[in-house]
């Protein structure tokens, strides 16, 4: 479900690059999606989740199921009030928001009161999405994946359908794609009601500020806002100085990162979503030799599918950017200055998935503390990376100083990974197994031929090329490197039964 989402992600991020380029336009939308979305990812699928999944599976193995109703109705009540609040904050606040997340609009007149324009729009999202949030916990706790994994599907549709069939209605038409966000998250959240009802989990909301399973949760939640999203503050922060670089290094850095995001979102979100409630559960019956091999589990597939997914993305930025949107106003000199971001962003995607698994076994066993203070560091190091590497490129001219925000991003994802492995390490949470250590030095060998292969077969003038020439290369040196990569893994013996579920 997660894949077919990206999939339809990939063609929304298209029809968005043919219909509206890479200019001012497309950056002042960016700006309006990117500040509920980042709350959302903070807050909902971030702290949220997070807080509420372990608490949630504790009730479910140790208490009567009135309880964990009774559980369900009071964070339903609370949490719905708290977010029909900040959306109305949100919405009258908006000029405020754009002047703090892109002060680079604030001498653009046209650009900021349009940012302020469709932030009001979009920034409702936040409600029904964190709600959505919700929902998909319940059913993730319950072992069910499928529907909630496959709801973004429809925001992609409703994005789609506002680009091609609704923004000529509108004076100014990117204008549709905020309304579009609006109606998605009212779709997406119509989609789970039925299923929750299906569990027995739908109850009347309840206001339980006093309850103990919410003011649990509410405490997990304060120190896991940051613990769980520095790489959200980290992209956000990117967003802020990019308003002050050259038009276009906003959506340079929107196209790189959504490439990013694929393997991302379809390896590491998808395995921290499916080890959370796992590790919980696990923790609740004291089963430390199981939780380790669940991590470790994770981190098989890290190293098989994660590592050679940041080799493809570094190898085949270009070609990748070129065949997927350089059509209509995305232009040849953005494809080169949006793969020079997606490069650096490549360089950290391990790194990525690496946080995604080690800070929910923190979260399982209820210490968002941890997780928390190794953000902080990890953001203030961000901040201190983009200083160093940005001003430097801005003095001395170079032309795609956007790349440095990238950078230093992948850098601090790295710096937070490992002290995340280290702190499980010394406080003997996890510690990689002989086995895990001697399958990776096994599949590196892979990892090199894959690179080889794929830098053999991938040089060509792919701006020159036509849309279907440029699809058919890009398809035949994918099928060649894949076949190249399991052709070597089962020559070294690798077999599904090493990558099994523990």
């Amino acid at each position: 479900m997660t894949l077919a989402s990206r999939v339809l992600g990939f063609v929304r991020d298209q029809v968005m690059a043919i219909v509206f380029g890479a200019g001012a336009l497309t950056d002042v939308f960016l700006v309006a999606f990117k500040i509920p979305n980042f709350l959302r990812r903070l807050f909902a699928e971030g702290a949220f989740a997070q807080a509420f999944v372990p608490v949630f599976t504790e009730y479910k193995e140790t208490k009567s199921p009135a309880a964990l109703r009774d559980l369900a109705a009071h964070v339903l009540g609370t949490l719905a009030l708290i977010l029909l609040v900040i959306s109305t904050l949100g919405v009258m606040l908006a000029p405020l928001l754009v002047m703090l997340f892109a002060p680079g609009f604030i001498d653009d007149a046209e650009r900021f009161d349009l940012a302020t324009h469709m932030l009001r729009i979009t920034f409702p999202y936040l409600f029904f999405v964190s709600l959505l949030a919700y929902a998909g916990s319940i059913q993730n706790t319950f072992g069910r994946f499928a529907v909630p994994s496959f709801t973004p599907v429809l925001l992609n549709v409703c994005m789609i359908a506002a680009a091609l069939l609704f923004s000529p209605m509108f004076e100014q038409p990117i204008v549709a794609l905020a309304w579009g966000v609006f109606v998605a998250g009212a779709v997406q959240l119509a989609l789970q009601l039925p299923f929750l009802q299906q569990l027995g989990l739908l109850p009347r909301p309840r206001w339980g500020w006093k309850h103990s399973g919410v003011r649990r949760i509410l405490k997990l939640m304060a120190p896991a806002i940051l613990g769980s999203s520095v790489a959200q503050i980290n992209l956000l922060l990117d967003t802020i100085i990019a308003s002050f670089l050259t038009v276009g290094s906003l959506s340079w850095l929107y196209y790189s990162d959504r490439l990013m995001e694929f393997p991302l979102g379809l390896l590491g979100v998808t395995l921290g979503t499916v080890i959370l409630p796992r590790l919980s559960k696990e923790h609740a019956h004291s089963a430390p030799e199981q939780f380790q091999r669940t991590i470790d589990w994770a981190l098989r597939l890290v190293g098989l599918i994660g590592i050679p997914s940041a080799i493809g993305l570094a190898l085949l930025a270009a070609p990748m950017i070129s065949t997927l949107f350089e059509y209509g106003k995305f232009t040849p000199h953005d494809t080169s200055m949006a793969s020079y971001s997606l490069i650096a962003y490549a360089i950290g995607l391990p790194a990525f998935i690496l946080i995604k698994i080690f800070a929910p076994a923190f979260f399982a066993r209820q210490d968002t503390k941890t997780p928390v203070r190794i953000g902080i560091i990890a953001l203030i190091s961000n901040m201190a990376y983009n200083l160093i590497l940005v001003l430097p490129m801005v003095w001395f001219g170079f032309t795609a100083p956007h790349t440095a925000l990238a950078i230093a991003t992948s850098l601090s994802a790295w710096q937070q990974a490992w002290m995340l492995y280290q702190k499980l390490n010394q406080t003997n949470i996890y510690r990689c197994s002989d086995g895990l250590i001697l399958f990776c030095k096994r599949i590196s060998i892979a990892w090199l031929v894959l690179a080889m292969v794929i830098w053999a077969v991938s040089s060509a003038d792919w701006h020159a090329m036509d849309a279907a020439a440029r699809v058919w290369k890009l398809l035949v040196i994918i099928v060649l490197s894949a076949a190249s990569y399991a052709a070597v893994l089962f020559a070294l013996g690798i077999r599904p039964k090493d990558i099994a579920s523990p």
